[in-house]
């Protein structure tokens, strides 16, 4: 699962920014689905992109266990 938050400026006052969160499952680190559709916002939107952040479960991953041999005893 793929999140965007893309921060634009609204076309009628552009010294203001609007938050968009687009999410959608895509594949790390390319990100095919993600490039198409800001593709598609800077061909077909009028609100100029500001930033873009990206969070990914493929970039995020739980930290890995290893179980350690032993017994442990706390008071």
């Amino acid at each position: 699962m793929t999140t965007a938050e893309l921060l634009y400026h609204l076309p009628d006052h552009p010294h203001v920014l609007q938050a968009y969160i687009w999410q959608k499952v895509d594949l790390a680190p390319e990100f095919p689905e993600l490039t198409r559709f800001l593709d598609f916002w800077q061909r077909e939107i009028e609100g100029p992109l500001h930033s873009v952040r990206v969070a990914s479960a493929a970039l995020t991953r739980a930290a890995e266990l290893k179980f350690a041999n032993g017994v442990f005893t706390l008071h």
